[in-house]
């Protein structure tokens, strides 16, 4: 029973000593690369908490080429934490339709509203408190809390991980506990080195620094496939390039088949409207409009009917596969038009007709959009 506790033990031990083996200048190396070749013109880049949430948020397992359109759209339409807060969350999840994850968009609306109802607004500097708020993990707050406030903390994202795996040699799956663990001590101990001599500004800027230079490195010459360890500044004492070990580490997470599932989405045309229905809170496409979806062709009849109109089958549209973390969503579409006129059926509570341009334009997921605009 004591080989986990011993285990534990001697990876905090064999941290603490990669660590003290660790060259001091580490940090400083980062920081002139990042004056020299990292990314100094990114929109968020400034000490707007509002701003800096924002975009930690959308950045969430999405590149930065990505997000720069929705972040602008995103801030034009909601500038302060209290607009965001007081809109509906119907015209959130509008704006973020495209940007995926969108349990990311719900979070953001709840945590808005909880900053202006219990932090006046603002965002706190502590990145426990920051944690405690919807959407936000202890590498997000942290992130936060630097670009925010130059707090000296450490951060952790899939970048970094991979920058910290490589450099110190740490093997195995980063996504695994005991690996992630050391990789977080790994990253506390690799801060800049902390001064109560300097000015505060100063150490907020090398604070700043060094986080955004770990997070480029990571996104650029530390890249996962090719990088280029010959420009790297890390590379005189980094352990995978001595040893040619970076194409090992980090360690891939285990490979599983990803399971598909199958579903009938119904597009009900009546005189040019679709009809769409709310999909419930939580799972995927939470709160998003979508459209009704069934089993199998052959219950489209019934739900059409359950939705106040009857129908015929036009067309079959051509089958749409996507992907989501953990597994594959092969979608057939199915084209029905209304043979009764829905004037004079009752309304559903949670669904709405649309023209084909509204519904395109509304809260929808990514393949409800592409049938959409395909009919």
């Amino acid at each position: 029973m004591a080989a986990k506790p011993v285990a534990k033990a001697a990876d905090k031990a064999a941290t603490k000593a990669e660590a003290r083996h660790t060259p001091p200048n580490f940090a400083a190396r980062l920081i002139a690369w990042h004056k020299r070749h990292g990314r100094h013109d990114l929109p968020w880049q400034c000490r707007d908490p509002y701003a800096v949430w924002l975009s930690e948020i959308m950045l969430q397992q999405t590149q930065v080429g990505t997000v720069i359109p929705y972040y602008r759209r995103f801030l034009e339409r909601f500038p302060t934490v209290q607009k965001l807060a007081a809109a509906p969350l119907d015209d959130v999840l509008t704006l973020w339709s495209g940007l995926g994850y969108y349990s990311r968009a719900r979070n953001l609306h709840k945590a808005a509203q909880q900053l202006v109802a219990n932090h006046g607004g603002g965002m706190p500097a502590d990145p426990d408190v920051v944690q405690t708020l919807p959407g936000i993990g202890r590498s997000t707050a942290a992130a936060i809390c630097v670009f925010a406030h130059g707090g000296r903390h450490a951060i952790l994202d899939g970048n970094v991980k991979r920058v910290l795996a490589r450099y110190c040699g740490v093997h195995g799956y980063p996504g695994e506990t005991r690996v992630h663990e050391r990789l977080w001590m790994l990253a506390e101990a690799l801060l800049p080195p902390s001064d109560k001599n300097v000015r505060k500004t100063t150490a907020a800027a090398t604070m700043i620094a060094y986080t955004q230079g770990l997070m480029d490195l990571g996104a650029s010459l530390c890249s996962r496939s090719k990088p280029q360890c010959e420009r790297c500044p890390l590379n005189t004492d980094c352990v995978a390039h001595q040893r040619g070990l970076t194409h090992l580490l980090p360690g891939k997470k285990p490979r599983a088949a990803l399971p598909q599932r199958e579903t009938v989405m119904l597009v009900m045309r009546n005189a040019g409207e679709i009809l769409l229905e709310r999909r419930p809170a939580s799972g995927i496409w939470g709160g998003l409009w979508s459209l009704p979806e069934v089993a199998h062709e052959r219950d489209a009849a019934s739900t059409a009917k359950r939705h106040g109109v009857s129908v015929v089958v036009s067309k079959a549209l051509p089958l749409i596969a996507h992907g989501f973390t953990h597994y594959k969503l092969n979608i057939t579409p199915l084209l029905l038009e209304v043979k009764k006129s829905r004037s004079h059926a009752p309304g559903v509570p949670g669904t709405v007709w649309l023209s084909a341009e509204d519904a395109a334009r509304a809260a929808i997921p990514t393949p409800v959009r592409i049938i959409i605009v395909s009919i």
